[in-house]
Formats: C-alpha cells, structure tokens, sequence
C-alpha cells in the first residue's frame, strides 16, 4: 500500500476529464435597467472610458488599457434568460457546444450565428447561473 499521492497504480487515481472549453477572455455582465442612464457612473467614476460598442440592449465599456471591462445588458435581444458573464472561446465553439451536451447540462440558448455576427450559446452551469459561451467572427 503506498501513501496518498505516493506513487501506486493508475488504477487507483482518477484520470481528469480532458478539458474542451479553452476560455480566452471573460466578461462580467451586469443587468441594469437602462444603459444611458448607467453610462455616467461606469465611464465617469470607474473609467471605463472607451465604449466598445452599444447594441441598445448591450454595450461594453472598457479601460484605456483595455485591461477592465464590463458589459451592461437591459434584456438579452435573443435569449430567452440573461447571462452573469459571457466567455469567449475563440474556434472551439462547437466543441463546447457539443460537450456542454455531452456532460448534461442545461441549453438554455442553442448554438446560433446571431444577425450581430456572434457565434454563441447559453448553458446554465450547476449552480444555477446562465453562462454565454461565445466565438466572434474574428475569431
């Protein structure tokens, strides 16, 4: 018998579940009411200065380092839930996708090319918390 973690067979160690989802960036999306109205305090008072884009429904401010951003969503345009954080995966959309199935959880938005150019899903994770898993058109 060998000590834990000492040596032994593999039999005896758990293999770890080959990761899919290869996460480039992650951003915060925080619900607000109105995103005009948000605007002041997140470019003012925390300096997200540059606006990446405003969708109406969406817009992303970022730092001028480009090292903080958020997202502010009134209601997700497409989806039927909103999303707590959006997770850019580059060209491995699909592979997530499938393995977001695979692993049994919940689609709350299937695999879609949005009219906005993005490639995304929405899976809501164990805890509860929907999750949009994207691939831009850049890639």
């Amino acid at each position: 018998m060998h000590p834990p973690g000492q040596g032994g067979s593999s039999a005896e160690q758990p293999r770890a579940k080959e990761r899919v989802v290869e996460p480039n960036g992650i951003k915060a999306n925080l619900t607000v009411p109105d995103i005009g109205q948000a605007r002041e305090f997140y470019t003012e008072y925390l300096g997200l200065s540059v606006e990446d884009f405003d969708m109406g429904w969406v817009a992303r401010f970022s730092s001028p380092d480009g090292r903080a951003a958020v997202q502010l969503v009134t209601k997700d345009a497409t989806a039927p839930q909103d999303s707590v954080i959006s997770v850019h995966v580059g060209n491995g959309i699909e592979e997530a996708y499938e393995d977001a199935k695979r692993s049994g959880f919940e689609i709350v938005h299937p695999l879609t090319t949005e009219p906005w150019g993005i490639r995304r899903f929405l899976v809501r994770a164990p805890d509860g918390n929907v999750i949009n898993i994207n691939s831009h058109s850049d890639g």
